[in-house]
């Protein structure tokens, strides 16, 4: 049973009886004085997609959806259906590009460490690995000189995610990149 605070993209939970799934989340830290820290979830139902909004405290206990999950390696797309393999088994599994809203940018050829999420061998969705490695396609020269100051650049990135990287990051380096936030990690 997770916490509020536990959360993170791709989680199955129970709410009501039904099977929901996070897809965002939003952390909102009053400034008050013994407030909570509140967290505001997008959830979307892993059978009929709808979407729900529940705002929950930090220390809420939250139910564990009935799923089972197993270890899938990302295979390739084709239109809007995007194909894994489950790693020991070799089976197939697809989900369209609609099931995997916001994550489609971090997949790239033969990504491993992903969840599936399996629901009476149905997948509902799946959990990225907190971080991945992608190259940087496309960014401005690095600039020459030291500065005080944290600067960034907009880099491309070969899956088309753009993210702010440090100025001395140069077109061609491989980098981390956390799922969770979109941002830059680190060198790989």
């Amino acid at each position: 049973m997770p916490k509020a605070n536990e959360l993170k993209k791709g989680t199955a939970i129970e709410i009501n009886g039904e099977p929901y799934v996070v897809k965002s989340i939003d952390v909102r830290n009053p400034t008050s004085r013994g407030a909570t820290t509140l967290y505001k979830v997008r959830f979307t139902h892993m059978k009929t997609r709808q979407k729900l909004d529940e705002t929950y405290k930090s220390d809420e206990m939250l139910k564990a959806a009935d799923c089972s999950r197993c270890n899938v390696q990302y295979s390739y797309q084709d239109g809007d259906t995007y194909y894994f393999m489950n790693a020991e088994t070799y089976e197939q599994y697809s989900l369209s590009a609609e099931d995997l809203e916001g994550q489609t940018e971090y997949l790239s050829d033969g990504l491993e460490g992903i969840i599936m999420l399996l629901m009476d061998d149905a997948a509902l969705g799946i959990q990225l690995p907190t971080t991945i490695t992608l190259q940087i396609v496309e960014t401005p020269p690095s600039m020459k000189g030291s500065s005080a100051t944290k600067r960034t650049k907009t880099a491309k990135l070969s899956t088309g995610l753009e993210v702010q990287v440090p100025e001395y990051i140069e077109s061609g380096e491989m980098i981390k990149v956390n799922t969770d936030t979109g941002e830059f990690s680190s060198r790989a």
